[in-house]
């Protein structure tokens, strides 16, 4: 037989004795109340009896520190037990005796205290001592007899359902003590399972590295961890119990969910941080009250702010480099040109080819820095509700007179209706010649360019898809940098600039393309239900 430790065996023989005291204390006192009832033989030996109860159950009370082998100790007293519950059958009434339930009790005993093993060893020696004193009875070895009144199968059937009795109570009882045994065992295991999580939530919970609260439904702080007391300034002891924003005015209540950042004041630094704010359910799913998480972003904000200002003044660099490079190439042609004319050495037709390049690389310049100040000082866009349909038609009718590819270039358009948009039309226009003209640039032997419009959800969805030569690799993430371009004579803003433009119109524009099968380019507008 095995123990979870002695303490707990320790604490059952205390309940043992602690019991047996009180029911030697009910029968005293009820046996002297009663002590008229003819039922009751032999008085003067019942009190000697229950006195000496009291003596043993003293001696047992004061023993239980001293003794090592509980189990034993148990083993001893129960069986002690046995024998005084059958001298207290004996003296009164012996078979005749209503006492008998007293065997049943310590069996129950038994079981409760040590296991179902010890119910049966128990119920063994009750039907052995128990049938030992109705043979006794039965053949006048004792003083009291019922022959008077019970025959001889009458005092066998009383012996017989005793023991019946005896085997039965030790049965339930140790199955009842077991089951129990084992739900007190499986719930300390669940209780230590459930201290073990509670005590890794709270290391978790302390542990991270973002600040943590929770608040119930009008607003009083239940949890604040270690975090939240570093980046706010506050101390949980002061927090926790009143409403969040009586301690702390920059959390309002009550909470609208999810992530916004906020300025909050620390020791008189004002600190950024972002805050996430999420429901907080209870396991049926019903709302408990709110789990806010929130991050210190005040140096990763001017982490950011530096990048940026690097960034733009790389970007500046990047930019003064590549308008010199620009406008340095005509430069060099009109420099080259007017030095020769300069020197009139040459021949009268030669001049005058040399004023055509000259003043071709004039409008050159001129072209440069009107596409330049396009990019850098765009004017405010004219919103209004037209159709694109019609944009993109006039846009289309414009590409077809150029007079680059003689008639080589096929235009395959696809529009669903109605397709209104709330947007600039000049801005607009500019952004699909731009792509309409980059597209027959991509085509110098000639292709088809097909244009695609169509209304997905709430937005407009415009495609320009040519069959050209493509953008390689390498090059396709830099298509929308400022005067970057693969041409010979591009400039490299046409393409910067329409990105600015649906930048402005709250759209997005996208490229796709494979270098030698063709490029495509995706535009994507909100739109709109009322007509201007």
């Amino acid at each position: 037989m095995s123990f979870e430790n002695d303490e707990s065996l320790k604490k059952k023989i205390k309940a043992l004795i602690v019991f047996r005291a009180l029911f030697i204390t009910l029968f005293f006192g009820s046996s002297f109340f009663f002590r008229g009832s003819e039922q009751l033989l032999q008085t003067r030996s019942l009190y000697y009896l229950i006195g000496s109860f009291y003596v043993v159950t003293l001696i047992y009370a004061l023993l239980l520190e001293r003794i090592r082998n509980l189990v034993l100790f148990a083993y001893a007293q129960l069986i002690l037990d046995v024998i005084s519950a059958i001298l207290l059958i004996y003296v009164t009434g012996g078979v005749e005796s209503w006492l008998s339930f007293t065997l049943v009790l310590i069996i129950i005993a038994s079981s409760i205290v040590l296991n179902k093993k010890a119910g049966f060893v128990i119920a063994t020696m009750s039907s052995i001592s128990y049938g030992i004193l109705v043979n006794l009875q039965l053949y006048d070895v004792l003083p009291f007899s019922s022959k008077g009144v019970l025959k001889e199968q009458g005092y066998l059937y009383k012996l017989f359902m005793h023991i019946i009795f005896f085997y039965l109570t030790a049965y339930l009882s140790g199955y009842l003590s077991s089951r129990l045994e084992k739900t007190v065992q499986e719930l300390e295991k669940t209780d230590l399972d459930l201290r073990n999580l509670e005590l890794f939530n709270k290391e978790v919970i302390e542990s991270l590295p973002s600040g943590l609260f929770t608040v119930d439904m009008s607003g009083v702080v239940l949890l604040f961890n270690h975090a939240a007391e570093r980046i706010t300034g506050m101390k949980r002891d002061s927090v926790i119990g009143r409403k969040i924003d009586g301690v702390m005015p920059f959390f309002q209540f009550p909470f609208s969910e999810g992530r916004r950042e906020e300025i909050i004041p620390v020791d008189g630094i004002q600190k950024i941080i972002g805050i996430t704010i999420s429901p907080l359910k209870g396991v049926a799913q019903a709302p408990k009250g709110f789990i806010a998480v929130f991050q210190d972003l005040t140096q990763i904000k001017k982490l950011e702010d530096e990048i940026k200002k690097k960034e733009k003044l790389a970007a500046i660099g990047e930019l003064s480099s590549n308008i010199a490079h620009e406008i340095r190439n005509p430069l060099a042609s009109l420099k080259g040109s007017i030095e020769m004319l300069k020197e009139d050495s040459v021949s009268a037709n030669y001049k005058e080819r040399l004023m055509d390049i000259a003043l071709k690389e004039m409008e050159r310049l001129n072209h440069i820095i009107t596409d330049f100040l396009t990019y850098s000082r765009p004017t405010l866009p004219v919103f209004q509700t037209f159709d694109i349909r019609e944009l993109l038609d006039e846009t289309i009718e414009l590409l077809r007179t150029i007079d680059y590819q003689k008639g080589n270039i096929s235009f395959k358009k696809t529009y669903s209706s109605p397709l209104l948009v709330y947007a600039d039309p000049q801005k607009m226009q500019q952004v699909f010649w731009n792509l309409g003209l980059n597209a027959i640039e991509a085509m110098p032997e000639g292709g088809e360019l097909a244009i695609n419009a169509a209304h997905t959800n709430d937005f407009i969805t415009i495609t320009f898809q040519d069959s050209g030569h493509g953008i390689d690799g390498k090059d396709i993430g830099k298509v929308f940098y400022p005067f970057f371009t693969t041409k010979e004579h591009g400039t490299g803003l046409g393409l910067a600039i329409a990105y600015r433009i649906i930048d402005e119109h709250k759209g997005r524009i996208w490229v796709k393309s494979n270098s030698g099968i063709g490029t495509s380019f995706e535009i994507i507008l909100p739109a709109t239900y009322e007509k201007a």
